[in-house]
């Protein structure tokens, strides 16, 4: 482990942000995507002997990544698996679970994480906006099981934040439509 553990520090040195070059239009948001987090760490990673590796599974619920560091010494680091299930199971919802999958994995394994355009946006209360919730309400009342509704729930509360309202009225909804599943 020891030239891969020195080529990583090395490589980190040259990570860039993963900027924020996507919008969701669903939400109206940015976000950094795949390949942006690439683009800011393949060069370091290179450049230092290592190459950049991403073992992918599926399985019945959804998609299994595990990013792995290949040196040119023929050591390797496995930075261990992260299952992310697919909303749908259809072509499109296992795409977009192993697009996420890879993504995360990736920024955990390298240690980055997006660019913060606003350092402070974290410490102020968020206050959800009507077309967000309705999507959010949508994507609850449109599940037919349990794990799709698990799903829109746990993406429901990471979109609204800190405001308390919405994660109150997203509970309701969830407990309202858990009750007819």
């Amino acid at each position: 482990m020891k030239n891969i553990a020195t080529a990583l520090v090395k490589a980190q040195k040259a990570f860039g942000p993963a900027l924020k070059s996507s919008t969701n239009p669903h939400f109206k948001s940015r976000y950094a995507d795949l390949a942006a987090c690439v683009e800011a760490v393949i060069e370091g990673l290179n450049g230092a002997g290592i190459a950049l590796v991403q073992r992918t599974s599926e399985d019945a619920t959804g998609v299994t990544v595990e990013t792995v560091f290949v040196h040119e010494s023929g050591e390797m680091m496995e930075c261990g698996k992260l299952h992310v299930p697919a909303a749908k199971q259809d072509p499109q919802g296992y795409g977009s679970a192993l697009t996420y999958a890879r993504r995360y994995s990736l920024m955990a394994a390298c240690g980055i994480a997006p660019e913060d355009d606003d350092g402070n946006a974290g410490s102020r209360p968020v206050k959800s906006t009507e077309a967000t919730m309705k999507a959010l309400f949508a994507d609850i009342a449109d599940a037919s099981t349990i794990e799709e509704l698990q799903n829109a729930y746990f993406n429901a509360i990471k979109t609204v934040g800190n405001d308390q309202t919405a994660k109150d009225a997203i509970i309701k909804a969830k407990d309202a439509k858990k009750a007819t599943l």
